[in-house]
């Protein structure tokens, strides 16, 4: 990430898709850069030795004609005039050029340039040699080429003291320095253009096969797990995407299995619950029967016999709760939606269970929605029976119609759940104990409760008070 002038964060693309086109995008610019900067130097570097090679031969060739008595004069021989230099720089000079000839105190010069433009470093080397240097002089590059020149003696030559220095013009070689270097901006652009269409195209072709198997993926968490990918050729994708239909069929044939085991065990607890209700119904009557001689049994037998009422009435509790859940693990618990009185529905579910002299409701009475009367009933009942057993009185039901639906709220006032336990208390067989008496429930009315909710499209949330625990229901609108 960068910021902007504003301090922004600008997040940088990340995908690999983008990183594979910045990446080759890069190593073109970088090779286009690279072959321009060296083919531009090369060009520039061979005009360069072309211009010295024919400046320097003008020079040569045109040293070389000089006829006029220079240097340590010989007898009968007059020294140099003004107009033998002139002649020599008109030699020299052609279109461009500035031509300047010292001998001695004679100078002559032609041409913008005078002798204050000639380098001191050229100026000394020019008596050894013809000597060439590059020089920007007034905005405008010149090849300047210094020589003295020598009188030959037999096999000696001797320095006169004539020196020459003739500044050439490079504007011609300019110009195709110019017309070379947009050349070559061109085709840079054009071979970075040309990669990035190729890099898109390759990242397409790369990652085709990443984004089948994001797209298998996919499928296989949405619950496809027959998801297979062909695999085509021999490559590390390939391999990969081979490996992804191993894993994928060792992933369904685990799911099949655990889906068999579940389907199992739910029509194991199902019979189960089923058959022991028969001989529930035969040990409950028994109960009655026992229950109506607790008062004229010794005080041990009736004890005995109170326990085993307690544990008979647990049972049947737990039966019933196992049966209502196998409903929901079988998906045949459906909804039977009417009309109900809200007011109504809750005082007759605590008046069947002789819970209302020990709960307070206020429910508005005239406060109608439709519901399924017999699942409502099983969330207030086991919200209420839950409250009562683990909490401490008052308990408060109060229910209030809103814009989307009903909401209902069951609170008690005892310690409360302990905050570890919070986000467990819907969970099957949970029981908290930190600050609650035993538990004599199934552990099951909470999560029926709760799948009754969600059932209707609503839910329940449980949150903490002072003093006790808060649940909240809340049921859309049919």
């Amino acid at each position: 990430m960068i910021r902007n002038r504003l301090g922004r964060l600008i997040r940088l693309p990340i995908g690999l898709r983008a990183r594979l086109v910045i990446t080759f995008t890069l190593v073109a610019v970088t090779a286009s850069v690279l072959v321009a900067t060296i083919g531009f130097e090369l060009a520039k570097t061979a005009l360069v030795e072309r211009a010295e090679d024919t400046a320097v031969d003008v020079v040569s060739r045109e040293l070389d004609r000089i006829t006029f008595p220079i240097g340590r004069l010989r007898q009968g021989e007059a020294s140099p005039t003004a107009q033998n230099l002139e002649q020599l720089g008109q030699a020299l000079d052609g279109p461009g050029r500035s031509v300047v000839v010292e001998y001695r105190d004679l100078l002559y010069a032609d041409g913008p340039l005078t002798m204050d433009d000639v380098p001191n470093e050229l100026y000394g080397r020019a008596k050894q040699n013809v000597v060439t240097q590059l020089r920007v002089i007034r905005n405008e590059l010149w090849l300047v080429v210094g020589s003295e020149v020598y009188r030959r003696a037999g096999s000696t030559a001797e320095p006169t003291g004539l020196r020459t220095f003739v500044f050439f013009p490079l504007r011609d070689e300019q110009s195709q320095l110019a017309a070379l270097r947009g050349k070559l901006t061109q085709g840079g652009a054009s071979i970075v253009a040309i990669a990035l269409v190729v890099a898109l195209l390759s990242a397409r072709q790369v990652l085709l096969p990443v984004r089948r198997l994001s797209a298998a993926a996919q499928a296989l968490g949405q619950g496809r797990l027959d998801t297979r990918l062909p695999v085509h050729g021999q490559d590390e994708l390939a391999e990969l995407t081979s490996r992804f239909n191993d894993a994928a069929a060792a992933l369904e044939l685990s799911v099949s299995e655990l889906r068999a085991l579940e389907a199992m065990s739910r029509r194991f607890v199902a019979d189960v619950s089923h058959e022991l209700r028969t001989p529930l119904t035969a040990m409950t009557a028994v109960a009655d029967v026992l229950n109506d001689e607790a008062e004229r049994l010794p005080e041990d037998t009736a004890q005995a016999v109170r326990l085993v009422l307690r544990e008979i009435e647990r049972l049947r509790e737990l039966i019933e709760h196992l049966i209502e859940i196998s409903r929901f693990d079988a998906g045949t618990a459906t909804l039977n939606l009417e009309p109900v009185n809200v007011s109504d529905a809750v005082q007759g579910c605590l008046e069947v269970r002789g819970w209302d002299e020990d709960v307070q409701v206020s429910v508005p009475p005239g406060l109608t929605v439709n519901l399924d009367p017999r699942r409502f009933d099983i969330i207030v009942a086991n919200l209420v029976g839950n409250a009562l057993k683990h909490g401490r009185a008052p308990v408060l039901v109060s229910a209030r119609g809103t814009e989307n639906g009903l909401e209902v709220k069951v609170r008690d006032h005892g310690k409360g759940i302990p905050p570890e336990a919070l986000p467990h208390v819907f969970d099957r067989f949970f029981k908290a104990g930190a600050g609650r008496t035993r538990s004599q429930g199934s552990g099951l009315g909470l999560s029926i409760a709760r799948a009754n909710a969600q059932l209707h499209g609503g839910t329940i949330s449980v949150r903490p008070q002072s003093p006790g625990t808060l649940f909240t229901v809340w049921l859309p609108r049919a």
